[in-house]
């Protein structure tokens, strides 16, 4: 009895656990990872909470934001409605349109600097989002070829995809696939 006693000391004596500490060393502890990540998390979570909890300092900020929200909805509903003023009423519509050819170039250009700026600016801000997606994409493209590679081992079947999937089947083999013979295993595999 002493002779446990002194191996189990040994082991997990004076209240710790040896075998828990030096694995440890070589993998992170999944509960204390998944803490780290909720704490980050919820610290991401109340600096948004933080920014936006202030209510507005007058009616000015609501205006202001009302006005940016205007002009794609007021050009794309107002040649909409040019075609139905052409479409209504045609004198009407050619008569605003005499107008228009009496407008000069330089404002025409000035106009067409305006919009592409604007529209640009949305544009340029939306494509390097897209392109920060696709970079998030592409930096999980080896987990998920990992994945498979892992997940048509257990199938049986040889890795199709990857370079750097290993040779030896043996490596992605189950406990089962390597333990011994296994009739019922066998069995399943021939069906």
């Amino acid at each position: 009895m002493g002779l446990i006693d002194g191996a189990f000391s040994l082991l997990f004596g004076s209240g710790r656990n040896v075998v828990a500490e030096t694995v440890g060393i070589f993998r992170e502890n999944a509960e204390t990872a998944g803490q780290r990540e909720a704490e980050a998390r919820s610290a991401v979570l109340n600096q948004y909470a933080a920014e936006f909890a202030a209510p507005r300092k007058s009616g000015f900020d609501a205006v202001i934001d009302g006005i940016n929200r205007i002009p794609r909805p007021a050009m794309a509903l107002g040649t909409l409605g040019l075609f139905l003023s052409a479409m209504i009423d045609p004198l009407w519509f050619a008569t605003r349109m005499q107008g228009l050819a009496l407008v000069p170039e330089p404002l025409w250009w000035l106009l067409g600097a305006v919009v592409s700026f604007y529209f640009g600016a949305r544009h340029q801000a939306k494509g390097q989002e897209f392109q920060r997606s696709i970079a998030e994409t592409l930096a999980r493209a080896p987990v998920v070829q990992a994945n498979v590679a892992s997940l048509q081992a257990l199938d049986g079947e040889a890795p199709a995809i990857g370079p750097e999937a290993p040779a030896d089947p043996a490596v992605h083999a189950t406990p089962t696939e390597t333990a011994g013979p296994n009739p019922a295993l066998d069995d399943w595999r021939r069906t």
